[in-house]
């Protein structure tokens, strides 16, 4: 999933009522504004401010823009709701200040920022900026009914997916078989001599247990099952672009959010957005490696709760590293970006010798230009996976919060460490991991004496 845009810092607290703000764009549709309008109405949602304001992303668009009161569950139904009529393009939720008396409470948590503090909170995480089953004009598919009628269907399985249910498996046409089949086998020409060493040791496995083969285009539940045992991600349907916020906070609890369509027959080597081929063949691969999972959800942990301009450094590093990443092996220049092995064209380019190469490094990488319909101005070397994630790590400690996280992967769950209590806690755990660990050293002493 490309990430290259950014939405407004939640800043939501606890439980209870709360300030929301929602941008939509309305759906082509006679009394569009009155029937968007209504679902407030429906779900008792009090609108203290609407406004009509010209679009920042399409010239001949307004988009909408009310204040309102709702908890997270309203926030919810209600977005489900708009969507029938508007095409959301962000939510900012926002706890209100509450009694003088419940600020001043220790266990209080005003000070922290809303995000996802729990697995099943993604549910609440799917904001799509761009296409899902709306089409720019420049599209492929664009002029395309039938596509653009297939484009609904994805999007519905995605939107009545939540946390926990099985991932539905969809139904694939044989036009969009044959445009996978021949991405697939262009690119696996290309795999053994551009790829990097840990992609190519997991596409075998792939074709074992995922059915990954020039004819079938493999189902995301099985994908998602594979690399649960592999490195503990899971795969989340999502029906278009994602904001890099929402897509961030998924990699923190190791989700990764997968489209599940084709990009469209005319144009089989180029998608203006991610599709189920940039996914599968770029994306998956990797996501099997432990050392490059951690670095992925590494990544996700800094975002969360950070500022919008934290978030689009990150983002950024995660576009020219995820996204369009080269390392060096045994003395050669090899891919490891989803973007670059996904697309004939940019993986030849990347690797031609005639693209401009920089050393990765993660504050100078943060400013870089992110270009998504041409190549990129240039491609960041990284010496190894863990390096990149070492620099990514002192990168992420320059962000300021007035809190620190931990992701406890027995509840998958982040415990936010902003107390002593908190702090506390985590150093008995991390005293029964040492008292493991020396258990088991004193075993293999035992062992070789």
């Amino acid at each position: 999933m490309d990430i290259t845009r950014s939405v407004p810092n939640r800043t939501a607290g606890g439980a209870g009522k709360a300030g929301a703000t929602i941008l939509f764009s309305l759906k082509n549709e006679v009394g569009g504004l009155v029937k968007a309008l209504r679902t407030f109405q429906e779900k008792h949602v009090n609108l203290v401010h609407i406004e009509s304001r010209k679009s920042k992303r399409r010239n001949s668009d307004f988009e909408i823009f009310v204040a309102c009161d709702s908890d997270h569950h309203q926030l919810r139904e209600l977005t489900q709701l708009l969507a029938q009529h508007a095409n959301v393009v962000e939510i900012t939720s926002q706890s209100h200040a509450g009694s003088a008396a419940a600020a001043r409470r220790p266990d209080d948590e005003c000070d922290v920022p809303w995000f996802p503090k729990k697995i099943s909170d993604l549910d609440l995480c799917n904001q799509v900026l761009m296409y899902g089953s709306d089409l720019d004009a420049d599209h492929p598919g664009f002029k395309d009914v039938v596509y653009r009628k297939r484009r609904n269907y994805f999007v519905d399985l995605a939107r009545s997916y939540k946390h926990g249910d099985p991932i539905p498996r969809a139904d694939y046409t044989s036009e969009e078989v044959q445009t996978w089949a021949r991405v697939f086998r262009e690119l696996n020409k290309l795999y053994p001599s551009h790829a990097c060493k840990e992609f190519l040791k997991n596409l075998p496995l792939l074709a074992k247990h995922c059915h990954y083969k020039e004819e079938n285009i493999p189902q995301l539940e099985d994908v998602s099952r594979f690399l649960k045992e592999r490195s503990g991600f899971s795969v989340r349907p999502v029906s278009g672009y994602l904001s890099p916020r929402d897509f961030l906070a998924g990699l923190a609890f190791r989700v990764f959010h997968c489209t599940q369509y084709v990009r469209h027959s005319s144009d089989p080597f180029y998608t203006p957005e991610p599709d189920t081929c940039h996914e599968l063949l770029g994306h998956v691969p990797l996501l099997a490696e432990p050392g490059f999972a951690q670095f992925s959800q590494e990544i996700g942990l800094a975002s969360l709760g950070a500022d919008d301009d934290a978030v689009r450094r990150l983002a950024t590093c995660y576009f020219f590293t995820v996204e369009f990443g080269l390392c060096k092996q045994d003395g050669k220049l090899r891919a490891y970006g989803a973007g670059l092995l996904s697309s004939v064209g940019e993986l030849k380019h990347a690797l031609s010798g005639e693209a401009k190469i920089a050393p990765f490094d993660p504050r100078l990488t943060c400013d870089e230009e992110c270009v998504i319909t041409a190549f990129q101005n240039v491609y960041f070397v990284a010496d190894t996976f863990d390096d990149a994630k070492n620099k990514m790590r002192d990168f992420a400690k320059r962000i300021r919060r007035p809190f620190s996280l931990r992701y406890n992967a027995y509840t998958q769950s982040v415990d936010v460490l902003k107390d002593s209590g908190s702090i506390r806690t985590l150093v008995e755990d991390l005293r029964h991991e040492l008292h493991i660990v020396e258990d088991a050293l004193n075993r293999l002493g035992s062992a070789t004496v």
